[in-house]
């Protein structure tokens, strides 16, 4: 049986994976705190907008032309 020591390759893996998980758990809470500190943006900002309605008849001569 190896010794333990002896697989400086497993320990270089674990050091790896622990950094990773490390890394991830690290950007998860900063991403949470800096999205919970921001203020609400909207995406499309309101503005008023114009309407505007023509009736038309049906003794209209434009809408004979259409039809």
């Amino acid at each position: 049986m190896s010794d333990w020591t002896s697989l400086w390759y497993v320990w270089l893996i674990l050091l790896m994976v622990f950094l990773l998980l490390l890394c991830g758990v690290s950007a998860s809470c900063i991403k949470f705190c800096c999205r919970k500190k921001r203020l609400p943006v909207e995406t499309f900002p309101r503005h008023p907008c114009d309407l505007t309605v023509i009736g038309i008849d049906s003794d209209s001569t434009a809408h004979s032309t259409v039809t």
